[in-house]
């Protein structure tokens, strides 16, 4: 009789355990594996949904399963690697703890080598609800790697991919924003880090639109002197200024018709700004020296790495000016949030680069048994870095690794490659809780139990004082506050941007760096405290912004 109690009882907790976990999961979305890297590289990007894990069940990850497809394909295929193991790792839900997030890799009697986020997995190991949320890098047998990270099916649906490249949850959301807003007129504002591809956004933009075959014309405002602004935007009729021996169209003018994209336009000069704004409003331009106005067709894109309010509270950009452009708003995504993405750009940019010069075959196997010319184990490394300069510098790391290669049959990494994965390494703790129980092997029906974790320093446990401490003990440098703080750079790189009243370098002016100058007597140390940015990050901002 007690043992039906309990066997009712075991079925009923089962049964709450599975819907508590289906709505975790309809909420954080199911957990997939993506080919980051493979000896076949025309796989990268191939994914398999893992939704057994949502109804409790332990998934087998080998050379046999599970199948894997490109997003959108029906038919899929398991990894096939010979140098992989029939024998599976298991990933497995705790049970008992529906909503945790969390889940376990066993691979005690796996032979494949197998390592999560750099760390090899023996016996038993606990992937945690934030390492998922990030992403954990798996390396296979030397040859293959594949992440295991979250995903919202919702957000993904077959269509144009409007020349972006990726089939990241971030990046569906970035394709659905600018479906949306592509046959209107309004003005877009394009946010996002430095190197993010916002040219790129624009130009999908731009193309989705009905101005399609109109021109797409650019600008980078932060590359315009603040005299030669205004006759830059709007044109200047001759004799207006010394120089202007003949008519001068602007670009928007030039945009007639189509669509102007203004970048960095936050570094548009304040006495230029009313200008942009009248053109927003009444679609007339005034060019310098001339008495009548010009009426223009034309859809301005904008796009900032700024902090524009914060810009506006300074009194360096006008607020209605910033209203108008934020009308409508697309953020790019970093490339540390599209970590899913990484083999599909890291071998685009590969494959760019080597036909450039007709080298492209390199990353094609002759057979089975030869090896890939980039190894597996760079390319997991490099998946794990924080990439502060997002596609823009894993384009130059890719450029590096071919042409440093140039005249080998293998890529070769060079200095500043090493110095780069020296980096991945030099900080980052154990992603993964290893624990090895005595309990039987993982079965699909026998999930492993929870045991006691070893306890590892969660970013949730560093308070904003503490961390604010910590950047100004390391004069705002990102690695030594990592390693002071004991958490991996890309968790306080995150944890900077949630920061209320931060800044990065990128939204300082040039009258405010100016003005540090002139109070710090242009003492750069001083001026790191001033304005509490890193050294470099300062060298950086006042070289692009000609004060260096």
């Amino acid at each position: 009789m007690s043992f039906e109690r309990d066997e009712i009882l075991s079925t009923v907790w089962e049964g709450v355990a599975e819907r508590q976990s289906r709505r975790s999961d309809a909420r954080d979305g199911s957990l997939a594996l993506t080919i980051l890297c493979h000896p076949d590289i025309r796989r990268v990007g191939e994914r398999a949904v893992l939704r057994e894990l949502s109804a409790g069940h332990a998934v087998a990850l080998s050379r046999l399963q599970p199948e894997l497809a490109q997003p959108g394909e029906n038919l899929g295929r398991p990894l096939a690697d010979r140098r992989m193991s029939r024998t599976p790792v298991w990933i497995a839900p705790l049970p008992h703890a529906a909503g945790t997030g969390a889940v376990h890799l066993d691979a005690r009697e796996c032979p494949t080598p197998i390592f999560a986020d750099g760390v090899q997995v023996q016996g038993v190991h606990t992937l945690s609800k934030e390492a998922l949320a990030l992403g954990v890098v798996l390396e296979l047998s030397s040859r293959s790697v594949l992440l295991l990270h979250r995903i919202q099916a919702s957000l993904h649906r077959p269509g144009d991919l409007l020349g972006l490249v990726g089939h990241s949850d971030a990046v569906a959301s970035v394709r659905q924003r600018i479906l949306q807003v592509a046959d209107l007129d309004f003005p877009v504002l394009i946010r996002g880090e430095t190197g993010t591809g916002k040219e790129l956004a624009a130009s999908a933009i731009h193309a989705a639109s009905r101005r399609r075959s109109g021109p797409l014309v650019s600008l980078n405002m932060g590359a315009v002197p603040a005299s030669l602004a205004a006759s830059e935007l709007f044109g200047a009729v001759k004799g207006s200024f010394t120089g202007a021996l003949r008519d001068q169209p602007g670009y928007f003018q030039r945009a007639h018709g189509g669509s102007l994209f203004l970048d960095e336009v936050g570094e548009t000069p304040v006495e230029v700004q009313p200008l942009l704004l009248r053109v927003l409003e009444s679609g007339e331009i005034q060019r310098v020296g001339a008495s009548t106005p010009v009426h223009v067709d034309v859809r301005l894109i904008a796009a900032t790495d700024s902090n524009l309010e914060s810009a506006v509270e300074q009194g360096r950009f006008r607020g209605p000016l910033l209203h108008r452009l934020a009308g409508y708003e697309i953020l790019l995504p970093p490339l540390r949030e599209r970590r899913d993405d990484f083999g599909r750009l890291l071998f685009h940019f590969l494959r760019a680069e080597l036909r450039a010069l007709h080298e492209e075959e390199k990353l094609l196997l002759q057979n089975e048994t030869e090896e890939p010319w980039l190894g597996a184990s760079v390319v997991a490394r490099l998946a794990r870095h924080p990439w502060p300069g997002n596609l823009r510098q894993l384009r130059n790391v890719a450029r590096e690794l071919v042409v440093g290669s140039r005249g080998f049959p293998k890529a070769q990494i060079g200095p500043q490659i090493e110095r780069l994965l020296r980096e991945v390494t030099e900080v980052a703790p154990p992603p993964s809780l290893p624990v090895t129980p005595a309990i039987d092997p993982v079965r699909p029906d026998t999930p492993p139990p929870i045991t006691p974790a070893i306890k590892y320093r969660s970013p949730s446990e560093v308070s904003t004082e503490e961390l604010m401490a910590a950047l100004r003990a390391n004069r705002w440098e990102i690695k030594p506050t990592a390693a002071q703080l004991g958490i991996a750079r890309p968790s306080l790189y995150l944890m900077m941007e949630k920061l209320p009243g931060l800044r990065k370098a990128g939204d300082l002016g040039r009258a405010e760096i100016l003005e540090a100058q002139s109070a710090c007597s242009g003492n750069l140390e001083a001026m790191v405290d001033h304005l509490e940015v890193s050294k470099p990050a300062l060298l950086q901002r006042m070289k692009r912004l000609g004060l260096a």
